[in-house]
């Protein structure tokens, strides 16, 4: 079985999936900024180039961003809202539940996404595997250019004095030049954050 968005399904080796979107987020300045781009190919095409993979939840204080199938990524979204409320003001714990779910429960094991989340105080990376991770340096990106988003997000936090948001812009714009499953038709959110 392939990451989500990456390549074929297991089901089927001829039968091509919809890979979609790029999601970076970047903690710095006091701001988390997360972006993804809009395009969603399925196979060798483009369906969309508009896409928005990025949502608010919770009153305004989470955004999450998602990667992979979108019908996949959407009952996962609900899951998570659905915990979050089970455990308000606590998003690790209903990330951790949300991963222990999607990794146990036989129909959500079958689900191919990603998903970024994001509040004032944690960036998490949350994976069908049952992982839940918080990167040192507050840098995560997933979906088919998330590798290069990363990087170019990396450097320009070295060597830039631009701002969490314009960070990620940028990032994603590098990521559209090289990746052909990622667009520059992109969408960045911010909040403010304790660092």
């Amino acid at each position: 079985m392939t990451a989500p968005g990456f390549g074929f399904s297991s089901a089927s080796k001829r039968r091509p999936i919809a890979r979609s979107t790029t999601i970076l987020t970047v903690r710095h300045k006091g701001k988390v900024a997360i972006g993804g781009d809009g395009q969603v190919t399925y196979g060798e095409s483009i369906l969309k180039s508009d896409t928005c993979k990025i949502r608010w939840m919770l009153d305004n204080k989470v955004l999450v961003g998602f990667a992979g199938s979108t019908a996949d990524a959407f009952s996962l979204l609900e899951r998570f809202e659905a915990k979050a409320k089970d455990y308000p003001g606590n998003i690790v714990r209903a990330a951790t539940e949300l991963a222990r779910d999607w990794r146990t429960d036989r129909i959500l094991r079958r689900l191919e996404a990603l998903m970024i989340v994001v509040n004032a105080e944690f960036s998490l990376l949350i994976t069908g595997q049952g992982d839940v991770v918080q990167p040192a340096d507050s840098v995560i990106g997933i979906g088919s250019g998330g590798n290069y988003a990363v990087a170019a997000a990396r450097g320009l936090l070295k060597h830039s004095k631009l701002s969490a948001g314009e960070v990620v812009r940028e990032s994603l714009g590098i990521a559209s030049e090289i990746d052909i499953y990622t667009n520059n038709n992109i969408t960045v959110e911010e909040l403010s954050c304790a660092k």
